[in-house]
């Protein structure tokens, strides 16, 4: 065995594990004295992009492997830090050198996928180890087999997966977390097949509202298949006959009842940024324009009270914010714009 490394780190999502990463891991075994998986989106709630939590998958991943192999792959959880590719890499580097020696010989082991693969360019201090795509394996497909209708699709999704895997979804499919995000996987694919005929695929516009007062921050508690119970940025689809500043106010103002005149919402305006990631939404390509709105400090907030696509409105207090309750990025803007 020629090992040429005292670390392979393998930097992945890993929802779920299947044979290709399997693939990967047992190269980065042959020829490294420890294999370090990094586990992305740790820090996120289940949805149809990110079903299985960070000890779930450690679950799939361990349980492919030899005893032996085991006790040489380290699993650490990595959070989600979108919009800020700094924080990210200071998250990573933490991350390995949290488990092994700033001096030991470490390398990135991976393959270049598709775009979401630019990571690997992104560590000089590491020497990359590429690896060919085993079967062109992806998981995403996998996942929709997995929630989707198709018995043979899901039949053939099951034979690209390990052992391990296999065990554990045969297990999960029999719990109401299956079920919920089996009827999520259907409100998205309706959705989807609603313009699915379009000679382009379309881009939804829409507007959310961050509003803060007294170190707490106004949010909605989300109603309906798509991120039911989720908390969120008030906000909605922007209307044809308005900017984007109006739809966000006016969104404000139908979903948890606190009216701002435009006027009003000006004179409370701290900043507004565009978020235009193309996965930020599961449903299409969705653009929003947050505003960040600062309330006049008081000894009491405003009462607010959830109507429309909200289940409820809410006030929660800054440091109870945790982005594992937080629906699609909104945990991400909401740190984007009040930089915490």
């Amino acid at each position: 065995m020629n090992q040429s490394f005292d670390h392979l780190v393998f930097i992945g999502r890993f929802q779920p594990f299947h044979q290709g990463h399997h693939f990967v891991v047992k190269t980065a075994l042959a020829h490294a004295k420890s294999v370090v998986m990094l586990i992305g989106s740790a820090n996120t709630p289940r949805t149809i992009k990110n079903p299985f939590t960070l000890d779930e998958r450690k679950q799939m991943i361990l349980g492919s492997f030899s005893p032996e192999e085991q006790a040489r792959i380290i699993c650490v959880g990595v959070n989600d830090t979108l919009y800020n590719d700094h924080r990210w890499l200071q998250d990573i580097q933490h991350a390995i050198h949290g488990v092994v020696p700033t001096d030991a010989r470490i390398g990135i082991i991976g393959h270049h996928k598709d775009a979401s693969s630019y990571y690997l360019s992104l560590f000089p201090q590491y020497d990359s180890f590429l690896v060919d795509n085993y079967q062109a394996l992806s998981a995403t497909p996998l996942r929709h087999a997995y929630f989707g209708d198709d018995p043979i699709a899901y039949q053939h999704a099951f034979d690209k997966l390990t052992d391990s895997s296999q065990a554990f979804l045969h297990k999960f499919y029999q719990t109401p977390d299956y079920q919920k995000l089996k009827q999520e996987y259907r409100h998205i694919k309706a959705y989807q097949d609603s313009y699915k005929d379009s000679p382009y695929p379309p881009s939804f516009i829409t507007a959310d509202a961050v509003v803060v007062q007294s170190g707490h921050i106004l949010l909605i508690e989300r109603g309906g298949d798509y991120g039911k119970g989720l908390y969120a940025l008030p906000g909605g689809f922007v209307d044809n006959n308005e900017t984007f500043f109006a739809a966000a106010v006016r969104e404000l103002g139908e979903e948890t009842g606190l009216n701002l005149s435009l006027e009003e919402a000006t004179h409370h305006l701290k900043s507004a940024q565009l978020f235009d990631d193309p996965t930020r939404s599961a449903r299409g390509r969705t653009v929003t324009m947050a505003y960040h709105f600062e309330l006049p400090a008081r000894n009491t907030l405003p009462a607010v009270t959830g109507a429309d696509d909200a289940c409820r409105a809410f006030w929660l207090p800054l440091h109870e914010l945790d982005a594992g309750q937080m629906f699609e990025d909104h945990h991400a803007i909401i740190c984007q714009l009040l930089k915490i």
